[in-house]
């Protein structure tokens, strides 16, 4: 058995010493989101590394709507999952066709069109909210989830197509010919041969849109303004209006909304490294 050497071990405490401190400052900001939804009102801001007397109750209010905040939280949480879900198909229809008729079909212009799209990356997105609130005004969709699906699809498409072109690029031109060759039309390469080769790329898109919309909150602020049109995220911007803000109640909703993503993440984890990495390296 080949002992490490002198140096292996060097360069893994090194990690370890900078892992660690990092590990720790991640989690403490979770750590006191999940100490705040188990301790009562007046524990909250107690200082206590853990409550004297820790309780289920803020979740009993939050998931019975038992609070004026709160009155609407299954809707909002049902807009929420609405939108992120639409954008997450939208995007991945839009950016699947887009990145198969550049990288496969050769159309003309298709550079153009990647170059457009990532020039879309040079202006932050916070600096399109006024522009696109203005659009939608014009063509009425204020106040409507169209309006922040339209929104969040515009943002998330350009990076989508870029990745998948990128990972399009890499499947061998090889098996298109093959098909072509034994009548397959473009709508069957498309179906037949693209997409299930595509399969990783196209889950990691696809969880990368939704939530990207999930999170979201400037641009549900700006479009969504009625109380059961509202994601859960401007919800939650709505207990900082009050004097005497609940910090309990925010924390046990900012936690139950933070455990979708999370499960959708660790579900989906090995699609993620292999889709968005697809592509990055030439062989």
């Amino acid at each position: 058995m080949k002992l490490p050497t002198l140096r292996a071990v060097g360069t893994e405490a090194r990690l370890l010493l900078i892992g660690i401190p990092v590990l720790i400052w991640t989690m403490i900001p979770i750590y006191h989101l999940f100490l705040f939804s188990i301790s009562p009102k007046e524990d909250a801001f107690s200082g206590k590394l853990w409550p004297a007397h820790p309780t289920l109750n803020n979740f009993s209010i939050v998931f019975g709507e038992k609070h004026y905040f709160l009155s609407h939280f299954w809707l909002q949480l049902w807009n929420s999952t609405v939108i992120a879900v639409a954008v997450g198909a939208l995007t991945l229809f839009i950016a699947t066709a887009a990145a198969f008729s550049i990288s496969r079909l050769r159309v003309k212009g298709g550079r153009l069109i990647m170059n457009l799209a990532l020039f879309t990356y040079f202006i932050p997105a916070a600096f399109l909210a006024v522009p696109m609130y203005r659009t939608m005004g014009i063509y009425g969709l204020l106040n409507n989830h169209w309006a922040l699906i339209l929104a969040m699809v515009t943002i998330a498409s350009p990076y989508a197509i870029w990745v998948l072109k990128q990972a399009s690029d890499k499947l061998p031109v090889e098996l298109d010919e093959a098909a072509t060759m034994d009548g397959a039309t473009t709508l069957q390469l498309f179906r037949l041969v693209y997409v299930p080769l595509m399969m990783p790329s196209l889950v990691a898109v696809g969880t990368y849109a939704l939530l990207l919309a999930w999170n979201e909150y400037l641009y549900a602020f700006l479009l969504l303004s009625k109380d059961t049109d509202i994601t859960l995220p401007v919800a939650l911007g709505n207990f900082l209006a009050a004097d005497d803000s609940p910090w309990e109640l925010l924390m046990t909703t900012g936690l139950i909304y933070a455990l979708p993503p999370a499960a959708i993440y660790y579900a989906f984890k090995r699609y993620m490294v292999a889709g968005l990495t697809a592509g990055a390296v030439k062989s």
